[in-house]
């Protein structure tokens, strides 16, 4: 078995980085928020492209499941993430010997060459004490085992640990006798300021005041370290010949295999280092299974991740949903007051469908969803003095572009569209949409106050945010699978759009 990449069972199912600009839906999706959130602290990685890359293949989606769950081994885990802390300081030595020239950069070098090696040595006995059921992990613990196994390592490993025990073997004297300074090789000299401790030990009285000198903490050396350098390498000119040795012909390590891996594998590592602490709060997330050709799925316990993020930080928690469409339903029309939860059930729907096509853990306790070509949205946004359009134009010019590029295998999700326009115009331009949609045979979440698309047909699904009964002005964020009943809300929509009785009235001055 060979190993190509721990997110992609083969190489060519991957995208350049290049290539992965965020998709359009991540901001109406809040996904922008998610991919931030997790990606934090993890700049040196550049996470960010894979959050970007939908998958296409259920096995690919299957091959990053099997690692997600392997990862969750603590004890597997820690060994990774110890492997990465080492990684991560061979880049910071590798990167200040590449700032220095000389002796220094050779000695930072061999420093980084000593902490690769250890890294690689540590991490391959781990894993080969590791029970592995990940195809993407077992493939990489055989090319470590190999690659740690071969003559090329062996022999950076073997002259890695003799340089570095002969530098730090080396000790000799500096002998000062102002303007001269000499050096020389140690004649196993006492430590003097042991000895003069000793000595003032017994006039001690109380506590004393300390007069520590504090070395400099930059790495680059002054004039004077550098001169006492150069005398050194005159004393010990074999170990310094054999380190500049070194160093030329080691000058192509790490492996680049291993390089990819520690990237990749923070993938893994910061998603699940993100949710774990919404399950600890109690919130469910399981892995979705997926489907290409049914289009039934469903959700239980699903909640929006950015928002979840957000209530977690003010020790609270999202109010979880449920979904479900089967035989030939295609489209949630969701209906209810205003702040009733919506868009977030929306959101949800959008977020849970991009996250498993990444192969992550989805929110929820239990799902099954479908592995989308395109994710669309359509959100309602404020109108563009670039493009000299009105609301309503804007809303149709979008609107057309998305059913343009969509397929069957599409998703589309669409929030308050057409509430510009009159009640009769938006009723019939929906219809007309609806139409559309259902000739495509599509998935949709279609967020809108026209009660009227609810009842379509077989392929459409009502559903409707809660309120508290017999207090309609709280709102439960509930939405519920149950027919629209848009008089209930009228006050809601009437006090959205300021059009009460005595909102009229104080505009019209009585």
């Amino acid at each position: 078995m060979t190993f190509q990449s721990i997110l992609y069972p083969d190489r060519s199912h991957g995208v350049s980085d290049a290539q992965c600009a965020a998709p359009e839906c991540f901001v109406d999706l809040n996904l922008d928020q998610v991919v931030a959130a997790i990606t934090v602290g993890k700049d040196e990685y550049d996470l960010t492209p894979f959050f970007h890359t939908s998958l296409r293949d259920v096995d690919a989606i299957t091959y990053r499941h099997e690692v997600m769950r392997a990862l969750e081994d603590v004890t597997l885990a820690d060994s990774i993430k110890s492997f990465a802390e080492k990684m991560h300081a061979m880049r910071q030595h590798l990167a200040q010997s590449g700032a220095l020239s000389g002796r220094q950069k050779e000695r930072w070098f061999l420093d980084a060459m000593n902490v690769y090696c250890d890294a690689v040595t540590r991490l391959v006995h781990d894993l080969s004490h590791t029970e592995l059921t990940s195809r993407g992990l077992i493939a990489f613990r055989e090319y470590m085992t190999r690659y740690a196994a071969s003559e090329s390592f062996a022999s950076l490993l073997k002259e890695t640990k003799e340089i570095h025990a002969e530098i730090c073997s080396i000790d000799y004297c500096v002998l000062i006798d102002s303007p001269h300074v000499q050096v020389r090789k140690s004649k196993g000299e006492s430590d003097y300021s042991a000895d003069v401790q000793a000595t003032f030990e017994r006039f001690r009285r109380g506590a004393v005041t300390g007069f520590h000198f504090r070395f400099r903490d930059s790495p680059e050396m002054d004039h004077i370290e550098e001169k006492v350098h150069e005398l050194v390498a005159r004393l010990y000119p074999d170990i310094f010949a054999r380190l500049h040795t070194y160093c030329s012909e080691h000058k192509d390590y790490p492996d680049e295999a291993i390089f990819t891996f520690d990237r990749e594998i923070q993938f893994y590592i910061a998603y699940l280092d993100h949710i774990a602490k919404f399950k600890k709060a109690g919130l469910d997330f399981c892995y979705p299974r997926i489907t290409t050709a049914c289009k039934e799925v469903y959700s239980y316990r699903g909640f929006d991740l950015a928002l979840a993020n957000k209530l977690i930080g003010e020790c609270a928690i999202p109010v979880r949903n449920d979904f479900h469409l089967k035989g030939r339903e295609r489209i949630i029309v969701v209906s209810g007051p205003n702040q009733g939860g919506k868009t977030t059930f929306a959101r949800t729907f959008g977020q849970l469908h991009y996250l498993a096509s990444l192969g992550c853990p989805v929110p929820g306790s239990k799902a099954q969803l479908f592995l989308f070509d395109e994710l669309f949205t359509h959100f309602e946004r404020e109108e563009s003095i670039s493009n000299l359009r009105g609301k309503l134009h804007d809303d149709l010019v979008r609107v057309h572009q998305i059913l343009n590029h969509a397929t069957p295998n599409s998703i589309i999700i669409m929030n308050e569209i057409f509430t510009s326009t009159t009640l009769q115009d938006a009723i019939a331009l929906s219809k007309r949409i609806a139409t559309k949609l259902l000739e495509l045979d599509l998935l949709c979440v279609w967020v809108t106050f026209v009660d009227e698309l609810a009842s379509l047909g077989e392929q459409t699904v009502s559903m409707v945010s809660t309120m508290v009964p017999g207090s309609p002005a709280l709102r439960t964020y509930e939405v519920v699978r149950r027919p629209a009943d848009g008089l209930s809300y009228a006050t809601s929509i009437a006090e959205k759009y300021r059009l009460t009785y005595k909102m009229i009235m104080e505009r019209i001055g009585w």
